[in-house]
């Protein structure tokens, strides 16, 4: 008979709150009594020595970051054959399920958001790295609108002067919808790269579906190398013409093309308007509309 666990070192499991192809979240609670979300790597994940060194790269990189639109990283535990990463307790819904009955439930709310999530990737560019996976998957947000950068799995240190051009490959990494071409060549990464993949996102969130799609993962990232990014025009009538420009430029094939940095990104985007009317507030809320994530068996 397999043996139920009820605890990971000092925090007693409550719930299941997401689970994901090499990792389960968790909510624990402290012997204090303090909530938190624990990033548990599933048991058949838990000898693989390549996923132990994914969690604790995230914890390293993300646990001296303080802004209120990144996600705090409280602590790295190896509980006997169980490690994992401790983080505050926040909203349980991303943009992705935020979207999931399309972009118009959350539009009231998205100027701010795209905002929040610019300046926490600023933030997170001006400590030296690259996020390299910005989807909406990784950005938290909870009722009043606040929003959380997540996920710092396969974040790298930018590459910078020499080693930008004698670095070599670089291992492709990533999420197809929203991966620069110079991500899918492997080649060096530096911040224009995450800009690329911010303006895939601002263009999910307007619309309500990624830039590109392919029959096949290899025309998918061959959109990206070659196809003109589509005008958020065509579907969202109520975009305007400038801030469909501001998208389409960080979508530029070239990098030199895109905004330079964030902070050029950040500058425009509070300068310029994203919807010619504003949306209104819908009646039912898509985060009264969302499925409890419920109580379920503790992991063995």
């Amino acid at each position: 008979m397999v043996k139920v666990r009820d605890f990971l070192g000092p925090y007693r499991l409550a719930r299941l709150i997401r689970l994901g192809s090499t990792c389960q979240v968790w909510e624990g609670i402290k012997d204090d009594g303090n909530h938190y979300a624990l990033k548990v790597l599933r048991p058949e994940q838990r000898g693989n020595k390549e996923e132990i060194a994914f969690l604790k790269h995230e914890f390293e990189i993300a646990s001296n970051l303080h802004h209120k639109n990144i996600i705090k990283l409280v602590e790295y535990v190896t509980d006997a054959d169980t490690p994992f990463i401790v983080l505050e307790l926040f909203s349980e819904i991303n943009l992705k399920q935020a979207m999931r009955k399309g972009p118009e439930p959350i539009a009231y709310m998205l100027a701010s958001i795209i905002e929040q999530i610019s300046e926490a990737l600023y933030y997170f560019h001006s400590k030296g790295y690259v996020h390299c996976d910005i989807k909406p998957d990784n950005i938290l947000v909870n009722r009043d609108g606040l929003v959380k950068l997540i996920d710092f799995t396969i974040a790298k240190k930018a590459k910078t002067g020499l080693s930008k051009l004698f670095g070599g490959k670089s291992k492709v990494e990533g999420t197809r919808s929203y991966m620069s071409p110079e991500q899918i060549r492997g080649q060096g990464l530096d911040p224009r790269s995450d800009i690329y993949s911010l303006g895939c996102m601002f263009y999910e969130l307007l619309v309500g579906k990624p830039p590109f799609t392919g029959n096949t993962p290899n025309d998918l990232l061959s959109k990206h190398l070659s196809a003109v990014p589509p005008s958020i025009l065509v579907v969202n009538d109520n975009v305007t013409p400038e801030f469909n420009n501001v998208v389409r430029k960080m979508m530029a094939k070239k990098p030199e093309d895109r905004p330079q940095s964030m902070w050029d990104v950040l500058k425009t985007i509070r300068a310029t308007p994203i919807f010619k009317k504003p949306p209104r507030k819908p009646e039912v809320s898509v985060f009264d509309d969302m499925p409890s994530a419920g109580r379920v068996d503790n992991p063995t």
